[in-house]
């Protein structure tokens, strides 16, 4: 292992979430205004990851109103707090620049269900038995 490996392996965050590229996610980014801090939300959809190790970032996009916005977070940044994964979407490319010509409808992603496990039992209604009487 090099310096810089070393020197970057310092610098990777202990826990994250595998973020992928479809996924909405919410990212809680600290915020800093003269002295005062606050922590402010950007939810939208991960159109790009970039990089790796210490240096691996996302593009998030996200329209506000009506307005397309997108913003590029490095993952290991001391200034990203949290990022939440609301939902996984069904994607076939590994860039998702087509969504910023899109609009509205079709601008949706389809949802990527969990699979459901196959040797697990279907739950199945119990059939009223009518007593003769």
């Amino acid at each position: 292992m090099n310096l810089i490996d070393r020197i970057e392996a310092g610098e990777l965050k202990k826990e994250r979430s595998p973020v992928r590229v479809g996924d909405t996610v919410r990212a809680h980014i600290r915020i800093v205004e003269g002295e005062k801090e606050r922590v402010q939300v950007f939810e939208g959809v991960v159109i790009r990851l970039h990089g790796g190790g210490a240096r691996e970032s996302i593009t998030i996009r996200k329209v506000s109103f009506g307005v397309g916005v997108e913003r590029i977070l490095p993952l290991n940044s001391p200034r990203l707090e949290k990022l939440d994964i609301i939902r996984h979407a069904k994607v076939r490319q590994a860039k998702l620049y087509f969504l910023r010509e899109l609009r509205g409808k079709a601008a949706r992603l389809k949802e990527l269900r969990p699979k459901l496990d196959p040797n697990k039992k279907k739950k199945t209604k119990k059939k009223a038995v009518k007593k003769k009487a």
